[in-house]
């Protein structure tokens, strides 16, 4: 982890050993919506999703998978945005473990334009949502697996795909290693925190994954705060 960060740490988080959970899973979702709340995590997926709706002429119908969703808690910021401008929109919430489900169920419990499925996202069926979001989620794959990924997030949007993954540098790393102790004593927050960000991503791994890809029209950017926000349409492939 402390290679300077040039290179992504390859240590599996605690969240991605799915023989454990349980109760202490699921308080660590719920501090992790703090933190989320903390760094600004929703802004650059609503970001990307503002952009492709743009693109895609603004339909007034809007269906979004949010892949390895968590609790879900990034998508309240664009159910407030689809409101502000009269989107009839519809988030699924995906994710691996039943422990995710069950928060995103509680959060979302009176919202009825949020559905929850437990599922993989190699299980999705093709174009079943507009878009396909992923925050925080790509980081928890190794980098020779990250092409295998984006192609199957298209694969399951018929308008396009946003990623929004966690810039690697030490001053996030720091920021997250000092807030998550000041705000948990919880074990899978403690490792996974920090370790997310040595799992993220600079510059130079996105333009080898857009290499890789070809001739995808692949956007990325950086977003504050310390993130990076990656937007691919489908209607320019």
């Amino acid at each position: 982890m402390f290679r300077g960060f040039k290179e992504r740490a390859i240590e599996p988080e605690m969240m991605d050993d799915f023989s454990k959970g349980g109760i202490e899973l699921q308080k660590a979702l719920q501090h992790l919506r703090i933190i989320n709340r903390i760094f600004g995590a929703s802004a650059p997926t609503l970001y990307g999703v503002q952009r492709l709706w743009n693109e895609a002429n603004k339909p007034r119908h809007l269906s979004i998978l949010d892949i390895g969703s968590g609790s879900g808690d990034v998508n309240r910021r664009i159910l407030k945005w689809a409101d502000k401008n009269q989107i009839d929109l519809k988030i699924t919430l995906v994710d691996i473990t039943e422990e995710a489900c069950e928060e995103a169920r509680q959060f979302f419990h009176n919202e009825p334009r949020v559905e929850v499925i437990r599922s993989d996202l190699f299980e999705l069926s093709k174009n079943c949502a507009d878009l396909v979001t992923g925050t925080q989620f790509v980081h928890h794959f190794a980098a020779d697996d990250l092409q295998k990924v984006i192609v199957r997030m298209l694969k399951a949007s018929r308008i396009g795909i946003v990623v929004n993954d966690i810039h690697r540098h030490w001053i996030p790393w720091t920021a997250v290693w000092l807030t998550s102790r000041i705000i948990s004593n919880n074990q899978y927050i403690l490792n996974d925190a920090p370790l997310s960000v040595a799992k993220g991503f600079r510059l130079e791994d996105w333009k080898n994954l857009e290499k890789a890809l070809g001739e995808l029209n692949m956007f990325y950017s950086w977003r504050p705060l310390f993130r990076y926000v990656v937007i691919i349409g489908k209607h320019k492939i």
